[in-house]
C-alpha cells in the first residue's frame, strides 16, 4: 500500500515530467552578421553560405541573420556596434582597423605591397595574418579569416593614364592615412566617404572619382556616374572577417568548432569566387556602354608604381616598419618556394 508521502511524490514527479516535456526547445544563438555591400558580391555569397553551413550543421542551434548593404549600420558605425554587441559578426575592409587604432593593418593599404593575388593569399594565411589578428583581441575584436576584394581600379571623368592625370581631383577614399597619402602622392585631394555614399557622391559631382574594385564598381553601378574607368591593379583590397571576442568565447565548444569550419569553407568559396569574377566583372562593366575601360600599359604602370612607392616610406612610422618588412620576406620566402 502507498503511504500518502509516496503518493504526494510520485504526483510531484509527474507534475515535473509533464511540466518540463511542454517547456519549448531551448532558443538558438542568433548571430547578426552585418556588412557594407551587396548580396551577390562575393563577400556577400559567402556570408549566405557560412549561414547555410552554420545552420545545417548545428542543426538549428545556431541562426545566423545576414544583412548586407549597410542596412544595419553605415561604415563609422558598424565596428563600435559589434564592440559594443549589438552585432556579433562584420566583414569589414582592414582599413576600418587604423581609425580605432591598430594601424598596423593599414599595411595592406599600401599601394603596390602585393604583386598579385597568390602572394596577398599566400602572405594573410600565414604568421603575419595570425599576429596582426592578434592585434584586434584587447579591442574585444577576435579575426576569424580574410576575404578576397581583389585588385583595386581608379576611376573619373577624364582618362587616367599617368599619375599626373590625377592632378587636383577629387578622390574618395576609405578613412586609411595610407590612403590619404597615396592620394596626395599622385596630386589628387583625398575625400573620405561611407561607401554607402559614394553613388550620389559621384553623380553630384561632390567628388571626381574614386579607387575599387571590379565587384564593387559593377555592383555598386559606379560605372554609371563616371566616364572613364583605369585597370591600374595598383592597390588591393583585403577584408577580414571579425566576431566579437566576448560572444565568440563563450559559445558551446562543439559549436565553435563548427562555426570555424564553416567559416574555413565560406573564405575558400570567397576567395576563388573574387578570383573567377574579376575578369566577368570587366566585361560586364563594359557591356554597359557607358565607361570607358583601359588598361595601363607597363610603362605606364611603372609611373604609378614610381610615384605612388614612397608612401611605403612615409607610412613605416605609423604603420610599424616591422609590418612592411615582414610582408615583404614572407612574399620573397613564397617566390623561392
Amino acid at each position: 500500500m502507498k503511504t500518502r508521502f509516496s503518493i504526494v511524490c510520485s504526483s510531484l514527479l509527474l507534475l515535473v515530467s509533464v511540466a518540463h516535456a511542454q517547456q519549448p526547445a531551448s532558443a538558438p544563438i542568433v548571430i547578426k552578421f552585418s556588412h557594407v555591400v551587396a548580396a551577390d558580391t562575393p563577400k556577400g555569397k559567402a556570408a549566405e553560405l557560412f549561414k547555410k553551413l552554420a545552420e545545417e550543421r548545428t542543426k538549428g542551434r545556431v541562426k545566423v541573420d545576414v544583412f548586407a548593404n549597410s542596412v544595419l549600420y553605415k561604415d563609422k558605425e558598424e565596428i563600435e556596434a559589434l564592440q559594443m554587441g549589438a552585432v556579433q559578426m562584420l566583414a569589414p575592409s582592414t582599413s576600418k582597423f587604423g581609425p580605432m587604432g591598430v594601424a598596423a593593418f593599414e599595411v595592406f593599404d599600401l599601394p603596390f605591397i602585393f604583386a598579385d593575388r597568390d602572394v596577398q593569399q599566400y602572405v594573410v594565411n600565414g604568421p603575419v595574418g595570425v599576429k596582426l589578428f592578434k592585434l584586434l583581441e584587447s579591442k574585444n575584436i577576435r579575426g576569424l579569416a580574410y576575404w578576397d576584394n581583389g585588385f583595386k581600379q581608379m576611376s573619373a571623368n577624364k582618362p587616367l593614364h599617368m599619375p599626373a592625370d590625377m592632378k587636383g581631383l577629387k578622390m574618395r577614399i576609405k578613412s586609411s592615412k595610407v590612403l590619404d597619402e597615396q592620394m596626395r602622392s599622385v596630386g589628387a585631394m583625398p575625400q573620405v566617404l561611407a561607401f554607402s555614399e559614394v553613388y550620389q557622391a559621384l553623380q553630384t559631382g561632390v567628388i571626381d572619382g574614386t579607387e575599387n574594385s571590379l565587384p564593387n564598381f559593377y555592383t555598386q553601378k559606379f560605372y554609371e556616374v563616371q566616364k572613364h574607368m583605369t585597370i591600374s591593379n595598383h592597390g588591393y583590397g583585403a577584408y577580414a572577417v571579425i566576431v566579437n571576442k566576448k560572444f565568440w568565447d563563450g559559445l558551446p565548444a562543439d559549436i565553435r568548432t563548427i562555426l570555424e569550419k564553416a567559416m574555413q569553407e565560406a573564405s575558400k568559396y570567397e576567395n576563388d569566387l573574387s578570383k573567377e569574377e574579376e575578369d566577368e566583372m570587366v566585361s560586364l562593366i563594359k557591356a554597359s556602354g557607358k565607361i570607358d575601360i583601359y588598361t595601363l600599359t607597363k610603362a605606364e604602370s611603372a609611373a604609378w608604381r614610381t610615384a605612388m612607392m614612397p608612401v611605403h616610406k612615409s607610412m613605416e612610422k605609423r604603420i610599424g616598419v616591422e609590418w612592411i618588412e615582414a610582408i615583404n620576406k614572407e612574399a620573397a620566402s613564397m617566390k623561392r618556394k
